[in-house]
């Protein structure tokens, strides 16, 4: 994956204790890097208040190839972008860039089922979320939901 392919990037700041024995990030950092940049970009943009609102996103589905290890005190960024949008669900593509490279160190896949916070059960996404979500749905991912 490349810069190009995004259009949604948040800054991240490596700290120290991110890195492992091994001198690089460890691997579960990069799934917290990945749901703060969801989150941020959902109560930016979707207006998600992730405290009280009635509707909210879960966690059903993570993963992430690694292609070179990132160590603080790097300065990086995360793309973001959705590639398929369902009913109650949404698959989000992510990638983390080393500033000024063009090619990922690592990219993922997180997928969110949205669900009543009372009943806990999938509902439908909420309109304004959907829109923002829309927003970063790339045009291909866009033709192939027809």
């Amino acid at each position: 994956m490349n810069r190009q392919d995004f259009t949604v990037f948040y800054p991240v700041y490596t700290r120290w204790m991110d890195n492992d024995v091994y001198g690089h990030v460890n691997n579960v950092t990069y799934y917290s890097y990945f749901d703060s940049t969801i989150n941020r970009y959902l109560i930016e943009h979707g207006g998600l208040d992730i405290h009280s609102s009635k509707i909210v996103g879960y966690v059903v589905s993570s993963s992430c190839q690694f292609r070179r290890p990132v160590a603080y005190p790097d300065s990086i960024s995360v793309g973001l972008r959705v590639s398929k949008l369902g009913n109650s669900s949404v698959t989000y593509e992510l990638a983390v860039f080393r500033e000024s490279e063009e090619e990922a160190a690592a990219h993922g896949q997180v997928v969110h089922v949205f669900v009543d916070r009372d009943q806990n059960c999938s509902v439908p996404i909420p309109e304004q979320i959907r829109d923002c979500l829309e927003e970063i749905l790339p045009a291909q991912a866009r033709a192939a939901e027809t």
